[in-house]
């Protein structure tokens, strides 16, 4: 019996290193870059578990995603299950998902319908699948709450038309799906600026750059509304977006602000660089910078 044994594990073990081998063939000859790297605003590379340290910490968690690259979104569920660990209580929001949605996606929290129902009756972004259902799903299997912050794109579409006075004339139901009137706006607060300055070239040439912003700012405002109304206190809320709305601690946060002063906030930026040396001019953009490749490969 103990040869039989010896020969079965020796049979285990030469297919094993027969496939170490094979993958060792298809590695790089030379080194290959890295695939990311992690800095703290100041400059210094930090591990993830320093990070993880400090986002567990947080009142409010936000990472700045880059929409189509595939290892953010990788690291982004690293972050999510990795706060899960040291934290069950936490809450989830995206901006990924719309508040009118948000009782179909509690419904299906609660196991009422099918996934794929779910999937056809939410407004999804077309990298859903791939990029943020794990997020969902994850949250779900694990009972967490999960927020769907974004203003529903219509409204963000007629402020963008009309100024954010448009707004008023809406009905009670529509309004409850945004953030308070009136919706706060300063023409200085440096994301805002920036969409105000962007030159939008002959097919932006008749866009009222000032609606433009103030339809970010829709936006801004109601994810940080809806951040506030489901914070819980000792766990952290991780809120998914695209980084801009929450670079410079401008955009949602400038609005969290308002809604809930003295929140320990901490947030995540990603960067897409040929090199990934740490750049001055990523000192501003978050507290913790992730810097990929911008060969990384895209989701879209």
């Amino acid at each position: 019996m103990l040869s039989l044994f010896i020969l079965q594990n020796f049979k285990q073990m030469k297919q094993s290193l027969i496939l170490v081998v094979f993958m060792l063939g298809f590695l790089p000859k030379n080194n290959a870059q890295e695939a990311y790297k992690l800095y703290n605003s100041k400059g210094k590379e930090v591990k993830f578990s320093k990070m993880l340290k400090e986002l567990s910490d947080a009142d409010v968690v936000f990472f700045g995603e880059l929409h189509n690259n595939s290892l953010c979104h990788w690291m982004e569920l690293q972050v999510l299950e990795s706060l899960f660990e040291n934290n069950k209580n936490i809450s989830v929001g995206a901006e990924m998902f719309e508040a009118d949605d948000q009782l179909i996606v509690d419904e299906y929290f609660d196991g009422d319908y099918k996934t794929s129902n779910f999937e056809k009756e939410v407004k999804l972004w077309d990298n859903y699948k791939t990029d943020y259902k794990p997020l969902l799903e994850f949250s779900k299997d694990n009972n967490l709450k999960f927020v769907a912050t974004n203003v529903p794109r219509r409204y963000a579409s007629m402020v963008s038309s009309g100024g954010l006075e448009i707004l008023d004339k809406l009905s009670s139901e529509a309004k409850s799906y945004f953030a308070p009137l009136p919706i706060a706006f300063d023409s200085e607060v440096p994301v805002y600026k920036e969409m105000m300055e962007m030159d939008m070239g002959h097919g932006g040439a008749h866009m009222n750059m000032e609606n433009f912003a103030k339809a970010q700012a829709i936006k801004d405002a109601t994810m940080a509304y809806f951040i506030s109304e489901n914070l819980k206190s000792g766990a952290p809320f991780i809120h998914f977006n695209g980084e801009f709305h929450s670079k410079l601690h401008s955009g949602i946060i400038w609005h969290l602000n308002k809604y809930k002063p003295g929140l320990k906030i901490v947030t995540i930026s990603t960067q897409e660089a040929d090199t990934l040396d740490f750049d001055s001019n990523y000192s501003d953009q978050g507290d913790f910078i992730l810097v990929i490749p911008t060969d990384m490969a895209k989701s879209y």
